[in-house]
């Protein structure tokens, strides 16, 4: 049978956890309570963006990342958002944000790939393509969303076209 946690342990043991999710409790708020309020502000703003109302599903996320500027998921989230909705620059804001927290998320990696892409800079765009499909990156993509891996790979493919075209002109 096990002690029970000290203070101490039972401290750093909440810390290690809060660095994990990225969320930090309100006074009064228990880091559950915490990352389940993150978790249904991130799903009403998928919500209000599946009914086509990406704008309002945009203020949402804005409005959770004024309370958890840490959480890489809202940053991801974000950039996704902006993404399917053309505005590029800003996905890719969002999506290195997320990075900076977690460099190895392939959700962002994604989404700062296929922003860049859109931008134009097809370059860097298939850099962070590359690394979306390898090591850590590519089992994150697996684990949270495997039906990105075949549009990096088409991405790619559509990219190698362009570059070989501009250097046979």
């Amino acid at each position: 049978m096990s002690s029970p946690l000290s203070v101490a342990e039972q401290t750093l043991d909440l810390a290690r956890r809060m660095a994990r999710s990225g969320v930090v409790p309100a006074p009064g708020q228990t880091l559950n309570e915490a990352v389940a309020l993150l978790a249904a502000a991130r799903n009403a703003a998928y919500a209000e963006a599946a009914r086509g109302r990406l704008g309002s599903g945009v203020s949402m996320l804005l409005r959770a990342l004024n309370s958890q500027p840490m959480s890489h998921e809202l940053q991801a989230d974000m950039a996704a958002l902006l993404l399917s909705a053309g505005e590029y620059a800003h996905a890719v804001r969002y999506a290195r944000d997320a990075l900076s927290l977690r460099p190895q998320h392939g959700p962002s990696l994604y989404a700062l790939g296929f922003a860049l892409s859109g931008l134009g800079e097809a370059a860097e765009a298939a850099t962070v393509l590359r690394r979306a499909s390898r090591g850590k990156a590519r089992q994150s993509l697996e684990a949270e969303a495997p039906e990105l891996l075949p549009l990096i790979r088409a991405e790619l493919a559509r990219i190698q076209r362009l570059t070989r075209q501009r250097t046979t002109r």
